[in-house]
């Protein structure tokens, strides 16, 4: 088994589409509607592909109170980089909020950022080795 989806709650398919294609390089891997209103959309970061975002549109007023806050406030997600400081500089030039600029940890390079809704990200490079 694999984990193949994580659902993000968005407000608005095409602002989070943009968002996660033009600011954070994602590819759109698919955008298929369902009904008139709701459609399959898929995003996954440069790289293996080994798990994508479903970016899911909230429906109704519980979904839409969780749109940016899916857990609670703490990091939802965690991005593994090969290169820390050109994805960083990606986050300074495209405006992204830093929510804790750069430290060096015992298991990497690591910053927190918010993502268009605010949801909390890791960027972490710089991993050793789990193997």
């Amino acid at each position: 088994m694999k984990l193949a989806h994580i659902a993000l709650v968005v407000r608005d398919y095409d602002e989070a589409i943009a968002f996660y294609t033009q600011k954070l390089h994602f590819r759109l891997v698919e955008d298929t509607p369902l009904s008139p209103t709701k459609r399959w959309v898929i995003v996954e970061p440069p790289g293996d592909g080994s798990c994508q975002l479903l970016l899911a549109k909230a429906v109704g007023e519980e979904q839409e109170s969780r749109i940016g806050n899916q857990t609670g406030g703490r990091v939802f997600l965690f991005l593994h980089t090969d290169d820390f400081q050109r994805d960083y500089a990606n986050l300074l030039a495209q405006g992204i909020q830093i929510v804790r600029p750069p430290i060096v940890e015992a298991y990497g390079t690591v910053c927190v950022f918010a993502d268009l809704y605010g949801n909390l990200w890791d960027l972490i490079g710089g991993m050793r080795d789990e193997g």
